[in-house]
């Protein structure tokens, strides 16, 4: 008897440990900027998103937990009232390059439009097909563009559905007062910059190349750096020219300085070790995409 309900314990385990949530999520209040004498409520709002984001099933996937995506959302608050917050949040999110210890990052975005109303102790609730609350749908929204960028970078266009739930998600809030929703939200700090030009500038059928090159990035690229350093950097130099024809095509792409966000640190260090021609044929890439950057990539410049 004691055999058989350990047996049926261990069957229950592995059935858990496929099950297990899709993030691990380190989530931070930051409320230096406002004066108040209950700090309390920040502490609670911190620990509400933290548990929101890592305790819920976001979707079907079957994942171990030791393959649950590394991410980090920094809220700042800049203003409260009561229940009312003003705020901006700042998220990243990485993954594992294979067989190594290095992780690359895939998602650094800054959203300084994020408004929301939070009561203490006050569950938060999501469906995906109502609008519940800015908070959570914020956060929701969020949640589905680091799955949806984890996915890509493992199968091609592999983040379509995750993608499209964000989408979801952008469309239920246009209806709402929630600012950084819409095209040219004149409520948005950056309405070029805000939810809405994001996800539309993902799911576009002409930036498809680009999550195309995203793909073959990492899986042909960094994840082929333990087999072949050299043979890996020169398929990464051969596919950099997709980023300067889709911004020639498509200037100032949201989606494209989105990724130097993330990954000009990471460019500069690979090329750095590579040959003269590389150095400078990435140099002149970069320059080209985003010349205000300039300083960083002076190592290329080096002999």
């Amino acid at each position: 008897m004691r055999k058989l309900a350990l047996t049926v314990f261990i069957f229950l385990s592995c059935i858990l440990s496929l099950t297990a949530q899709e993030l691990n999520c380190n989530v931070q209040v930051n409320s230096d900027q406002v004066q108040t004498t209950n700090r309390q409520i920040f502490t609670s709002l911190q620990k509400s998103i933290s548990e929101f984001v890592n305790n819920r099933r976001w979707t079907d996937m079957q994942i171990l937990p030791s393959e649950r995506i590394n991410c980090n959302m920094v809220i700042i608050i800049k203003k409260m009232d009561v229940s009312s917050f003003e705020a901006e949040i700042q998220l990243q999110s990485t993954r594992p390059v294979y067989k190594s210890s290095y992780n690359t990052t895939l998602f650094n975005f800054r959203d300084q439009t994020f408004n929301f109303q939070y009561t203490e102790y006050t569950p938060l609730e999501f469906s995906e097909n109502t609008f519940d609350t800015n908070l959570t749908a914020v956060i929701a929204y969020y949640v589905y563009i680091i799955i949806g960028y984890d996915a890509d970078s493992f199968s091609r266009l592999g983040g379509t559905p995750y993608f499209r739930k964000a989408e979801n998600i952008c469309a239920l809030a246009q209806s709402t007062s929630e600012s950084g929703w819409k095209a040219f939200d004149s409520g948005s700090k950056q309405s070029d910059r805000n939810r809405y030009a994001l996800i539309n500038a993902i799911t576009n059928d002409n930036y498809k190349k680009f999550r195309e090159f995203f793909y073959e990035y990492h899986r042909w690229g960094l994840d082929e750096m333990v087999t072949n350093v050299d043979k890996s950097r020169d398929k990464i130099a051969n596919s950099l020219p997709t980023l300067r024809d889709l911004n020639k095509m498509y200037p100032s792409n949201l989606i494209i300085t989105t990724f130097l966000d993330a990954k000009t640190d990471e460019l500069v260090n690979i090329f750095s070790k590579g040959s003269e021609k590389e150095k400078t044929t990435v140099y002149n890439l970069l320059m080209d995409l985003n010349p205000t950057q300039s300083n960083k990539y002076e190592p290329l410049k080096k002999n």
